[in-house]
């Protein structure tokens, strides 16, 4: 199974702050020859198991709702992505401040041959995403096979 991701980040830091903090975000920024850092705060989690009957993928993505998702099957590839927008304002009697923050990711993944894709299923609980995607009969049947380095 291979994936493809799609990574969107945005400014951390106002752009008033820009020429001050470049070096720090430069560091930080894997887009611009920085560490992975970055990347690993904007895509989530994912392990793939194979079973006898299944594969199963979990997304680590804690702080989404299930109509944060969007999941899509097109030819062999499933796509999966997620968006989610929130707004601060705090009032005091002093200032208003208000935050906005905006996440989103998108992962792709080359379903297996011998996966019935009309049976896949996906679950949300406790900040985890699973999909289950039930392998066909022939599939199950196909034996193991140990093969020995010479």
């Amino acid at each position: 199974m291979t994936t493809k991701t799609l990574i969107r980040t945005g400014d951390l830091i106002p752009s008033v702050f820009g020429d001050f903090m470049k070096p720090w975000n430069n560091w930080f920024d894997a887009n611009n020859g920085g560490s992975v850092w970055n990347n690993m705060l904007t895509v989530p989690a994912v392990n793939i198991v194979e079973e006898k009957n299944e594969f199963k993928i979990s997304l680590a993505v804690p702080g989404m709702k299930k109509s944060d998702f969007q999941i899509d099957l097109e030819g062999d590839m499933l796509h999966i992505s997620a968006e989610k927008e929130e707004e601060k304002e705090t009032d005091d009697k002093k200032f208003t401040r208000k935050e906005y923050s905006y996440t989103s990711f998108s992962r792709s993944f080359t379903i297996p041959e011998g996966t019935k894709i009309d049976k896949i299923d996906a679950k949300y609980e406790d900040g985890v995403l699973k999909l289950t995607l039930p392998k066909t009969e022939e599939t199950k049947k196909l034996a193991a096979k140990h093969i020995a380095v010479k």
